[in-house]
């Protein structure tokens, strides 16, 4: 045995924090250019394609009527519900496995692979682009338990703040850096031969790419932390995994405050992951300007100045934090938020 497999994994480590910083710096590039930019209002336009060629004006998706611009969001609402029964069960079966690392790296390249295939999103497979989404989005969310996991292992509770807003901003300046090279290729792709059908399905792809080639700084920086535990005999990892879920939801109602909490978090949290998804489609739609979308040039500038000013935002809101406290901080931007978003209904 080496001295590198007993030496004990040190706390608040640079080195570490800045690997574990950089898995946000890798997805966050599916957040942005799959979630919010390209793919909403690309598939929107090849399922209306697709649907002016029915008969009853509608996209057929499983043999199941669906209004283009609605295509995007009940794949969206479908991976999110799929997560909720999916992602406990993973946590449960990772913890008990000590495969945490392991089980980050097979979602992440699964996200990655299945985000590269949008490539082959075209008219006659539109309907593709909501698949390749579904799994891609259920790796991604499953990717994001185990890293979030991750936190209280690498960081001093005195530091948590500091290093959460810390991976934020990388997110956030990472997906930027990539939505650069994505408007790059958008807006001269055509002088160079290279049709905007085709820009947007490399840029698709190109989110894949990206996650899955910066990830492997995480791979090389994160350590295990925990011994494994021996299955009990006879047991199986996803028979462990359900009977922990199990005794978590018998036990909840002995835990008030704790119910609340994650009531309040699904809630406010799904409020805002809808409108980030959302965002592109409506801006893009008929709606706005008398009738009139915006292109997807003008999209792509809004959503990259977004972008870095998020960027300056995780980096202050981190201090804030230290400031004031987590919770007040957190009431601040909810307030900030629901203006914003309340303005947007009643003023677009």
């Amino acid at each position: 045995m080496t001295i590198a497999q007993t030496e004990t994994p040190k706390i608040n480590d640079k080195r570490e924090i800045f690997g574990w910083a950089m898995y946000d710096w890798a997805n966050s590039a599916f957040s942005t250019t799959i979630g919010t930019v390209f793919l909403g209002p690309y598939v929107a336009n090849l399922a209306a394609n697709a649907a002016s060629l029915s008969p009853d004006k509608m996209a057929h998706f499983l043999g199941i009527p669906v209004a283009a611009d609605s295509f995007f969001p009940y794949c969206i609402s479908f991976s999110v519900l799929a997560q909720v029964f999916f992602l406990p069960i993973m946590g449960a079966i990772a913890d008990y496995s000590h495969r945490r690392k392991q089980m980050m790296q097979l979602f992440a390249t699964l996200g990655a692979i299945t985000t590269i295939l949008m490539f082959f999103v075209t008219a006659p497979l539109w309907w593709l682009g909501g698949v390749l989404f579904i799994i891609a989005n259920l790796a991604f969310g499953a990717s994001i338990v185990f890293y979030n996991s991750y936190l209280p292992d690498i960081a001093s509770e005195d530091q948590r703040d500091r290093v959460s807003s810390y991976g934020w901003a990388m997110g956030y300046l990472g997906d930027g850096l990539l939505l650069v090279l994505n408007l790059i290729l958008y807006l001269l792709g055509p002088k160079f031969g290279i049709p905007k059908d085709i820009a947007i399905r490399v840029n698709l792809a190109s989110a894949g790419v990206w996650w899955l080639t910066f990830s492997f700084f995480t791979w090389a920086r994160l350590r295990a932390r925990q011994a494994p535990k021996q299955l009990p005999k006879g047991e199986t990892y996803a028979r462990v995994g359900f009977k922990q879920l199990w005794g978590t939801l018998r036990e909840m109602k002995n835990f008030p405050e704790t119910l609340k909490f994650l009531l309040a978090y699904f809630l406010y949290n799904d409020g805002i992951q809808t409108v980030i998804a959302i965002s592109s489609t409506f801006a893009a739609a008929p709606l706005l300007r008398g009738g009139v979308g915006l292109d997807q040039s003008t999209l792509i500038i809004v959503i990259l100045m977004i972008q870095f000013m998020a960027f300056a935002g995780a980096l202050l809101w981190g201090r804030l934090a230290g400031w004031v406290g987590a919770k007040r901080s957190i009431i601040l931007s909810l307030v900030i938020w629901a203006g914003v978003t309340i303005y947007a209904y009643f003023g677009l």
